[in-house]
């Protein structure tokens, strides 16, 4: 699997896939077995007061083994892919100087994408351009605007939903100033070599009703019983602070925005729960189209019996 000069680099392990597939657990049972330590790959797990929506790991499963980019910034801030990328590499430097297996865990495919293929080489933001989308989009909607980035990227509509108003936005735009389309742009891009070996395997099943359930499971256990509970609770305080907007890219996360209609009376209990769990299943079919573009991983069905087992064999099974 490795020549000479990848064996001669560092190893670090991806563990991939959409949300509700294991991919906290089997990182955990792995660091019972190797002394590991934990890089998050997930845009929410970075922010700060937001722990029932993300998913965020337990108190002891943070002390059980060393994590890294979580917690990191407020929920009024921003974290970027190039930030990710360097965070990463200097990360997975400092775990293998400490004799220790790089982890990288997590379901954001950007930014897995950014640190294998690099940092892209795109037009630069237009504030004019976007203000104009932004004016065509309060006319007839980010659905609308979705739609016509269908018509003129499809490869990149395809993994953006709907409503990402930030993203939709920066693809229009790339469009408009470079007059191609972003998938096109980031195909001709020459990918970097990273200075250690990435292993990459991805947790998927061929059963999506069975990840259906799971989803539905999860957003009934992050809602809670009641509104004093649960996510509801949580958006409630982050609201109180007062500096906090649903644009913002914290508030949209899957679970947050929804949630932040209901407090606003859009959406009634129920419609919260639809349109969670709607938006999270959305969330899950963009991940799985993401690693289906990814040739290298290593699928493991992590409605196996022992999903962090079948990693760890095939990692004994590399060269050294």
């Amino acid at each position: 699997m490795q020549d000479k000069e990848q064996g001669a680099r560092p190893l670090a392990v991806a563990i991939m896939g959409p949300t509700a597939s294991g991919k906290t657990a089997a990182a955990l049972a792995i660091a019972r077995e190797r002394p590991v330590e934990i890089i998050s790959v997930d845009s929410a797990l970075v922010y700060r007061e937001m722990d029932i929506g993300t998913a965020k790991p337990s108190v002891e499963e943070l002390a059980a083994v060393p994590h890294h980019l979580i917690d990191i910034i407020d929920p009024l801030d921003a974290y970027s892919v190039m930030q990710f990328r360097n965070d990463t590499l200097r990360l997975v430097d400092e775990i293998t100087a400490r004799g220790k297996l790089p982890l990288l865990v997590g379901g954001t495919m950007m930014y897995f994408k950014g640190l294998t293929d690099g940092l892209d080489d795109l037009p630069t933001a237009d504030a004019a351009v976007r203000a104009r989308i932004d004016e065509e989009a309060a006319r007839i909607g980010w659905p609308g605007m979705h739609a016509r980035l269908r018509a003129l990227d499809p490869v990149t509509a395809e993994r953006l939903a709907p409503n990402d108003a930030q993203r939709i936005n920066r693809a229009l735009e790339i469009i408009e100033l470079s007059g191609k389309p972003m998938s096109a742009l980031l195909a001709r891009r020459e990918k970097p070599e990273l200075p250690f070996n990435l292993v990459s395997f991805a947790l998927e099943t061929p059963d999506r009703s069975v990840l259906h359930k799971r989803i539905a499971l999860r957003f009934d256990q992050m809602l809670g019983e009641s509104d004093d509970t649960g996510i509801v609770a949580e958006v409630a305080r982050l609201r109180a602070r007062g500096d906090l907007s649903p644009n913002l890219p914290s508030m949209r996360c899957v679970g947050y925005r929804q949630s932040w209609d209901y407090l606003d009376g859009k959406i009634d209990r129920a419609g919260l729960r639809e349109t969670g769990i709607i938006a999270t299943r959305q969330l899950a079919k963009r991940q799985l189209t993401w690693l289906r573009s990814m040739p290298d991983r290593i699928v493991v069905d992590f409605l196996g019996r022992d999903p962090a087992g079948e990693i760890l064999r095939h990692l004994d099974g590399l060269p050294d």
